[in-house]
């Protein structure tokens, strides 16, 4: 008769444990709490130990020095007494003289009272000397010490300043004991990768749908254009052709502007020297001719103020400015002023131009995209709204900002600061 087989045995539980591991004795993980206890008990400890040494030496030389003897008798015939330290025994005890024997032990009392005191003087003193130079060497020795058990923090302080400046690839990677310090790292740099992934992702969403945004519209515009040079085509399809081919300008404009910002959001890794001069005054030869139109004067002067970044982002910058200053001006003798220079080491682009009154509770929302002064942006005709955002943007990405302030009798003064 065949053997029944015996019935499957269950799997193995795994024994990995996705989450941290934990120490098998807690109490033993090297904590900076025990670190700094252990650390500033030992230095109490030691500090004590040495102290009560030098105590000991000095109270053993006071002690040496107070058993030197009062008094030496100098004959036997006639007693004769002599000492060094005390002149009042030399005055009791000499040969010439007959004292008793009461003022002659008055004046041993007073002397070894005497010889005492200066021994305990002189402890005191000296004791107090080798207090404050162990003081000095205890303070000396705990800065040093606290400043290497809290160099970590240094550590994360300077790559959180670093992250702050929108480099978010910096991390930490801090080593050593697996401490409270450690742990705050760690889970700062995963905090970091976190943020980076999703930098990265709303980056890549907003740069890919302008990408693809972009061919329907070329296509669009294509088409229009065709259609509209087609010369037997009716008044009113050329009429409906300009509206819509304004549309869509309108439209590549409002893609141009959001690939623009998503790029500006990133940290300038490649640094060139930039001078905001010349970046100003190619700007201003590019709205020269809307300038004229509107009959708005372009005045100001234009000084070196070289600046580390990328040219075509600070030209954005100042072509945004000044196209907001042209079309957003009076109707009859406006102007704008440009100026660049350097100030308290740092250069500045100054652009202000006449215009309608701005209240000053009204310049946040100038900065927040398709916003505009007391209305929506996408109702109006002079840009896509989101001009003043990318100069926002721009100017952070290269540890700059910006200010703006409502000029007196209408229109705004902007005023862009970079590190040089």
């Amino acid at each position: 008769m065949a053997a029944t087989p015996a019935p499957p045995q269950a799997p193995p539980k795994p024994t990995w444990d996705p989450r941290r591991p934990q120490p098998v004795l807690p109490w033993l993980r090297p904590t900076i709490r025990i670190r700094l206890t252990l650390l500033y008990g030992g230095m109490f400890l030691i500090a004590g130990i040495l102290l009560l040494s030098i105590i000991y030496l000095l109270a053993a030389q006071a002690i040496s020095t107070g058993n030197q003897p009062l008094f030496k008798i100098v004959g036997f015939d006639k007693l004769s007494v002599s000492s060094d330290n005390c002149p009042a025994i030399n005055m009791a005890g000499g040969t010439s003289s007959t004292v008793s024997l009461g003022d002659f032990n008055n004046a041993i009392a007073q002397c070894v009272d005497h010889q005492r005191q200066a021994a305990l003087d002189n402890l005191l003193s000296r004791s107090l000397l080798a207090l404050l130079g162990l003081a000095v060497i205890a303070f000396a020795f705990g800065y040093a010490m606290a400043g290497r058990v809290l160099s970590p923090l240094g550590r994360i302080t300077r790559t959180a300043r670093a992250v702050a400046g929108s480099d978010l690839s910096r991390r930490i990677e801090l080593d050593g004991p697996d401490d409270e310090l450690k742990e705050l790292a760690d889970t700062f740099d995963d905090m970091l990768e976190r943020l980076q992934r999703a930098f990265t992702a709303q980056q890549r969403f907003v740069g890919n749908a302008s990408h693809e945004l972009r061919t329907p519209l070329a296509i669009n515009r294509t088409l229009l254009e065709v259609h509209l040079s087609d010369p037997g085509a009716p008044v009113e399809l050329q009429q409906l052709g300009k509206t819509l081919l304004a549309t869509n300008e309108r439209s590549e404009q409002l893609v141009e502007g959001l690939l623009l910002l998503a790029r500006s959001d990133n940290q300038i890794v490649e640094r060139k020297p930039v001078d905001l001069a010349e970046v100003a005054s190619q700007a201003v030869d590019q709205v020269h001719a809307e300038a004229e139109a509107k009959g708005v004067t372009i005045r100001g002067a234009r000084k070196p103020a070289v600046v580390q970044g990328n040219g075509v982002l600070l030209e954005r910058i100042a072509l945004n400015l000044l196209q907001n200053a042209v079309r957003y001006n009076v109707p009859e003798d406006g102007w704008v002023e440009v100026n660049t220079e350097i100030q308290h080491g740092q250069a500045v682009l100054y652009v202000a131009n006449t215009g309608p009154v701005v209240p000053a509770y009204e310049i946040d929302n100038l900065f927040e995209p398709f916003r505009r002064l007391r209305t929506e942006r996408t109702g109006s005709d002079k840009g896509v709204g989101l001009g003043l955002s990318i100069v926002r943007s721009v100017a952070r990405a290269h540890g700059g900002h910006i200010v703006a302030q409502p000029r007196e009798g209408g229109g705004l003064v902007m005023r862009v600061t970079l590190p040089i």
